[in-house]
């Protein structure tokens, strides 16, 4: 990437940061849904929940363990919606044909969607994972493991962003908009993010064995509790290269598109 270019990005990752500022119940939204969620798993369902995962002393608090890392991978489905609303808000409104009147870099404004996104999500990953400390939750792993872990979610991350960015293009409104990303937020509660998969009735079992976001909640769940499977953390790294590489190829074709105006 040239000089010029990163110039522009940097830019463009600024005025994404101050929109950030300017709407902060989107942020509050993306970190708290997954609180929600976790609170009522945790506490309302969390001790006959726990006691089904096949430990004598299940309860309460070893469901919490269990449950966390699908609710950090909801929290990174949650910022794809809002990656959606904020590209379509400015195919929508006109920016995007401004932008392409000043002499800036095609690349930047997209750029700087996805890095303000990513560190809108990263930020409320830390906020979700406070929370589930607070209310017991002791993940037994060490530092390497824990930089692993946050580089899984991180790759996660720039993908499901990517492919929100193209779902923002393609949209004509903000409804569409928000509405397109949702079934990521539901694919942690279709997989092992709630419960095993052993559990589920046979063809929700085999959809949710083979769907994406479980060897990623497997491969969060070993990195965190200390018992990763090599075979989970190769298919995990490479769902997410797989639809980073789509949602990028996707995007670039729909902005090189007109823009849209309202």
């Amino acid at each position: 990437m040239s000089t010029y270019a990163l110039r522009d990005s940097s830019t463009m990752l600024r005025r994404n940061l101050r929109r950030m500022r300017r709407y902060p119940s989107m942020v509050f939204f993306m970190a708290g849904l997954p609180i929600v969620f976790l609170l009522l798993f945790v506490y309302v369902f969390g001790g006959t929940l726990g006691a089904g995962l096949g430990d004598a002393a299940g309860g309460r608090a070893e469901y919490l363990q269990y449950v966390v890392p699908g609710i950090l991978l909801m929290c990174v489905a949650s910022g794809s919606i809002n990656t959606a609303v904020s590209v379509t808000m400015d195919m929508t409104e006109g920016i995007i044909a401004r932008f392409r009147t000043m002499a800036i870099s095609r690349t930047s404004v997209l750029t700087g969607h996805v890095i303000g996104s990513m560190i809108q999500t990263m930020m409320c990953l830390v906020l979700v994972l406070a929370v589930a400390v607070a209310i017991g939750y002791r993940p037994d792993t060490g530092p390497l493991q824990w930089l692993a872990a946050l580089g899984l979610m991180a790759l996660l991350n720039f993908a499901l962003t990517w492919l929100s960015v193209a779902f923002g293009l393609i949209s004509k409104g903000v409804e569409t908009a928000s509405n397109l990303p949702q079934p990521f937020v539901l694919l942690p509660f279709l997989g092992s993010g709630f419960v095993p998969t052993d559990s589920m009735p046979a063809g929700l079992r085999q959809f949710a064995e083979y769907q994406p976001f479980t060897p990623i909640i497997e491969t969060l769940r070993g990195l965190l509790n200390g018992n990763v499977h090599q075979s989970d953390a190769i298919v995990s790294v490479a769902w997410c290269l797989a639809i980073a590489l789509a949602g990028y190829l996707w995007a670039k074709k729909l902005y090189n598109r007109e823009p849209r105006t309202a």
